[in-house]
Order: C-alpha cells, then structure tokens, then sequence
C-alpha cells in the first residue's frame, strides 16, 4: 500500500511539473519611455516582443512602455513589487530614489567611460541584488547604460563654471548634489517634459546622454553641449520573485541567458550610438542613427576634467554613503570593498 501510494504521488508531481512546463507563459513587461531613444526602439521593445525566439521559452509578452501606461519612472520598483508587471525595465537614476543602492552603481566623476563603468557596475551588482531582493520582491537580471551623462545648456556656455546660478535638469540626486556644489539648482524631472522646459525657461541646462537628446528633440532648445562625461546612466531589468519562483529552473536558466545577451548587446549599442550622436547633434558626418542639429561643441577643459574625477571622493561617495547607510547600515561598506577596492580608495 506504501508503496502503491509513493508510486502515485510520484507520478502526480511529474504529471503537475510536465504540466507546468509545457502551460505557456504570459509576462507583461514595463519598458522604458517610448520616446527615450533608441536603445528602447531598436533593442529593448523588439527583444521582448520576440521573446520567445531570444530566450527559447514558450512565453507571451505584452510589452508598454512606461510613459505610455501612464507611470511616472520613478515608481519602477514599487511596480515590480506590486506585481502589476512581471519584468520592468528600471530607470536606475530615477529608482535610486527608493534603493539609494542602485545609485552606487553610477556616482557621479565614478564612471568615465564604457570599460570603467562595466567593471564598477559588475563589482557593485550581487550587493544591488541582494537588496532588490530583500525591500522590493524583485530579482536583477541585468544593466546596461543609457550612455555618458553629458550637459546641454540653452545659452552658451565655456565649462562647468558657467553652470553657476543656473537651473539644470537632472537625473539623480547624485547630479544634484555635484551641479550644487558647482552653484547650479539641480532640478529633477520626467525625460518627457525637458524639451519643453527648455523652450519655456524653465530649465536652463540639462543633463542626459546625447542619443537621447537627439530622439528627444533637444538640441531644437538648446544651444552648446559640453561633452563631459558626469555618469553612465546605469538601468536594468527586474524580474517579480513570485513571477521568478514560478518559472522551472530551466526556465530560469533561458530567461537570465537570454536578458544577459541583451543586456551586453546594449552595452555595445550604447558606445555606438554615443559616437554617432555627438556627430549628429553638432552636424557633423557620418550620422547615421539620428538627426542632424547644430550645436556647439565646447572643448572639455583639463580643469573640469579634473573636477568631474575627484567628485567621487569629494562630493557623491560622501553624501551617497550617508543616505545609502541610513537605508542599509552595510552599505557603503560593501562599496568601499567591491568598487573601493578596485579604484584603491
């Protein structure tokens, strides 16, 4: 009789794991702004509406951008938390409001260029995971960047100098806090609303990559670009751990495979297009991603340089560490042995 009834609940819990594995799966993903770039038009969208080709999985997407399921960015992982979304695409700048963790990943004067950045992203990454994990319900599955950061101001400007007594959108409180001690009000804001805000005034500068500058039409308010590298604008894509912890572990396994493909696709992409759109926004040849503007370029100064590299120490470690460790107490101990360690701080 034991054995008779062992032999049925064997057979039961395969007939429900086979059946599980071949049910199809149906995920809703939160991606970025439609209007974002087109890391988010000619990467992101097409990889998951073609996910079950990418990833091998028998898996149904419904893939929106965030903008047009009318969510402010800022609320990526209270979303992933929720559970509304299966997958969002996080804007890591924008999140870090919620994790200041994330913000570790991408310190201003931190990150000055691709190869940089992907070694103090990927030392800083388990730590940001964990962290997901434990307050949001939710699992990294990769990051990638938006680009390097740079700034577009209305008027001319000659360095950061100038930025002094100026109103500039940014990103993170990261950028606030270095454009503060420069004399500029930082002023954080929608990446759909900037353009706008530079035509009106509201707005004197602002900060973003330049190939979302160009999708977003901004070199039409702006005049000068001064190519400075601030960040990398790290972001990322969460999974939901109870929509996680119902895939099979096969099914796990195809999943962050194919998101890891994906993300160092962007991370390639991201170079691509930061070369083609500097040319671009200031008229130059080749361009072949974006539209053709005619901004000034101002030459990046030594003396900026040298300010932008020593904010690390100077201006971001410092007032991040203090709002990350009054979330997490291990925080800026776990970056200090990680990125700190590598950088020799």
């Amino acid at each position: 009789m034991l054995k008779r009834t062992a032999l049925i609940t064997a057979i039961s819990t395969a007939l429900i794991e086979s059946s599980a594995q071949a049910a199809p799966l149906s995920l809703k993903v939160l991606g970025q702004p439609a209007g974002s770039g087109l890391i988010a038009q000619n990467k992101e969208q097409p990889f998951f509406e073609a996910l079950s080709e990418n990833s091998g999985l028998d898996v149904a997407v419904q893939y929106i951008p965030v903008d047009v399921a009318g969510i402010p960015d800022t609320d990526g992982l209270r979303v992933l938390n929720s559970g509304l979304f299966d997958i969002v695409s996080l804007r890591g700048p924008q999140v870090s409001r919620d994790e200041p963790s994330i913000l570790g990943l991408d310190l201003i004067g931190l990150n000055t260029s691709f190869e940089a950045g992907r070694n103090n992203v990927m030392a800083f990454y388990d730590y940001v995971d964990s962290r997901l994990q434990e307050r949001f319900n939710a699992k990294l599955l990769g990051v990638w960047p938006a680009g390097p950061q740079v700034i577009f101001c209305s008027d001319q400007i000659t360095g950061l100098d100038d930025l002094q007594g100026l109103r500039v959108r940014v990103g993170d409180q990261s950028a606030a806090n270095f454009v503060g001690e420069l004399g500029a009000t930082g002023i954080s804001m929608p990446f759909g609303d900037v353009q706008q805000a530079l035509s009106r005034g509201v707005v004197d500068c602002a900060i973003t990559g330049p190939a979302s500058a160009n999708s977003g039409g901004w070199p039409e308010a702006t005049s000068t670009v001064l190519p400075i590298a601030l960040q990398l604008a790290i972001n990322g894509y969460a999974i939901n751990m109870n929509t996680w912890n119902r895939l099979t572990t096969e099914q796990q396994t195809q999943l962050e495979d194919a998101i890891t493909t994906l993300s160092n696709d962007i991370w390639e992409y991201s170079e691509a297009l930061y070369e083609d759109a500097m040319r671009c926004n200031a008229g130059e040849t080749p361009c072949e991603f974006g539209t053709s503007y005619s901004l000034t370029e101002v030459a990046v100064s030594e003396t900026d340089l040298a300010t932008v590299t020593a904010a690390v120490e100077e201006v971001s470690l410092p007032l991040w560490a203090t709002q990350c460790n009054a979330v997490a107490a291990d925080c800026e101990a776990a970056w200090r042995d990680t990125v700190g360690a590598q950088l020799g701080l």
